[in-house]
């Protein structure tokens, strides 16, 4: 097998057709020696009997069914441990990644890279999300130590081998775009166009956005445990240095500081221990879920599975 296209599917039923369509005309220009990988995230618009069709129709489509909902992440996975071909592309069902630009991510690839990347030059966010997400990336490069370019997405295509180096990295809280830039390899980046979202709209809001970079930036740095030390430190030595001033100045000046400034230190004090035992309650928690060792996803069924049907 040549090229793997893994999808995760979840909402835009109505894109799968024409995402199937192109990808068919787009990969055939290509090589013959193709499959397209779609993996239903227990989509809740019944995805999974639109992908069931596809499968009737075209046998170079592998349906993969998941019990239920584990995430566009576990999805990605999922897909990548049934994907076969020397290069895999992972993209997004719902259009906005063009089909097309698998040309140019190919023969970008083929150049010697192990990892191409698709940059949008027109992402169709706002400028308030534009500015957030760089700011995001930019405490993430602190934290973790390596360079992300936020202007990446999962869109992108890799060789067997990072595929499998992906595949061997099992926990619970992951992220496939950044995971690629940490692993390494040889990679590059290419300008492609975006297009408009083909139905509704993306099931990240807010809260999903910021629990997802909770989980970036916990699950691949412990650097926040250190800000937390460090900030301690920094406030006990503040604090020394203030119960000095206050001693000398209620000797020498006979000056009484009251009771609001020791109020407000210890609401000061108190309010830095618990949000520092907050955040280690937050890695104990990630140690908890990863120690329990379960599976990252459950597949229910595949269809037109090259070993056979489950």
């Amino acid at each position: 097998m040549e090229i793997s296209v893994v999808i995760p599917v979840y909402g835009c039923r109505s894109a799968l057709v024409e995402l199937h369509e192109r990808l068919k005309a787009t990969l055939s220009s290509i090589t013959e020696d193709y499959e397209i990988i779609l993996v239903n995230d227990c989509c809740p618009q019944d995805s999974w009997s639109e992908i069931e069709k596809i499968c009737d129709e075209d046998p170079k489509v592998v349906g993969i069914e998941l019990s239920r909902n584990f995430g566009q992440q576990r999805a990605i996975t999922a897909g990548l441990d049934h994907a076969t071909g020397e290069y895999t592309v992972v993209m997004d069902c719902d259009l906005q990644d063009r089909p097309e630009e698998i040309k140019a991510l190919y023969a970008k690839a083929k150049e010697g890279y192990d990892t191409v990347f698709a940059k949008r030059k027109d992402r169709k966010d706002s400028a308030f999300k534009k500015h957030i997400s760089k700011c995001f990336y930019r405490v993430y490069e602190k934290l973790s130590g390596f360079r992300y370019d936020p202007d990446i997405c999962n869109f992108s295509i890799c060789t067997k081998q990072v595929k499998d180096s992906f595949c061997e990295m099992r926990e619970y809280h992951r992220d496939y775009s950044t995971y690629l830039c940490w692993m390494g390899y040889d990679q590059a980046f290419i300008d492609v166009d975006t297009e408009p979202r083909k139905e509704g709209k993306s099931s990240y809001n807010f809260r999903r956005k910021m629990r997802l970079a909770e989980d970036i930036l916990t699950s691949q740095s412990d650097s926040l445990l250190r800000v937390s030390s460090y900030i301690g430190f920094i406030i006990t030595f503040i604090s020394f240095i203030y119960i000095i001033f206050l001693i000398i100045q209620y000797f020498v000046a006979d000056i009484d500081p009251g009771w609001t400034s020791v109020i407000a230190t210890m609401l000061l004090v108190g309010g830095l221990m618990i949000s520092s035992i907050g955040i280690a309650g937050i890695y104990i928690g990630k140690i908890f879920m990863q120690t329990k060792n379960r599976p990252l996803y459950i597949v229910k069924s595949i269809r037109n599975n090259k070993d056979d049907q489950l």
